[in-house]
């Protein structure tokens, strides 16, 4: 197996090296007559800011077997998706927040992804005891709602591990799904963020042996 991943990457690799020209759905393709024709904004894909970035690493040392965090940190993280009562879910992390900002090792993310006229926006907030909220935004064209929820919360992963005194975090999201692709050792289009944040969610595990990471769903038509 890993004979054969080594085949495709170095395929890939020498495909990339060898493809220089022009993409053929660039806009420079196009006659006079067809760019006057055409009606809404579209992305010319040889732009500089709009290539194809690399999803994925085949031989990443995140998903070899054994080293997973589900292998070794498996007690370390866990999710809490919202099956059946909103309002008692609601009720939850209500409780959360009360408890966790008198918790000086404790720090909260709450992510919201939003994709509008091909933009994808997500807001992150970081909040822990006695500390002002720190929002931080981005946007990105070219992008899914996926991809966004897993870079916002990669983002947000390497904000608090930083941290010294730092134990617990608690991440509140409306793509509780999306944020399970972390812990997804196969390879998949988002593998790039899964394993940057499973490398910074590592090193958070080994630093104490009681560190931990909660995962919280919050359905977003609730506006909690």
């Amino acid at each position: 197996m890993l004979l054969l991943n080594h085949l495709i990457k170095s395929i890939i690799n020498i495909d990339q090296l060898h493809n220089q020209a022009k993409h053929w759905l660039s806009i420079d393709n196009l006659t006079p007559k067809q760019v006057l024709c055409l009606k809404s904004l579209l992305i010319d894909i040889n732009n500089r800011y709009n290539k194809f970035l690399p999803a994925f690493t085949l031989l990443d040392k995140e998903i070899s077997l054994g080293n997973c965090l589900q292998d070794n940190f498996s007690d370390c993280f866990s999710f809490y998706p919202c099956l059946h009562n909103a309002k008692d879910q609601l009720h939850k992390l209500d409780n959360i927040i009360i408890s966790t900002s008198s918790d000086s090792s404790a720090y909260i993310v709450i992510l919201d992804v939003s994709i509008r006229n091909y933009i994808a926006t997500s807001v992150l907030h970081v909040h822990s005891f006695n500390w002002p909220i720190i929002k931080t935004c981005h946007q990105a064209i070219n992008m899914s709602t996926t991809e966004a929820v897993l870079f916002a919360t990669r983002y947000g992963i390497n904000q608090v591990i930083s941290i010294l005194h730092i134990k617990y975090i608690v991440v509140i999201t409306d793509s509780l799904h999306a944020t399970k692709k972390i812990f997804d050792s196969s390879s998949h289009p988002y593998q790039i963020h899964s394993t940057a944040s499973t490398c910074e969610l590592r090193e958070f595990f080994n630093k104490y042996t009681n560190n931990h990471i909660k995962f919280w769903d919050c359905p977003s038509k609730e506006n909690w």
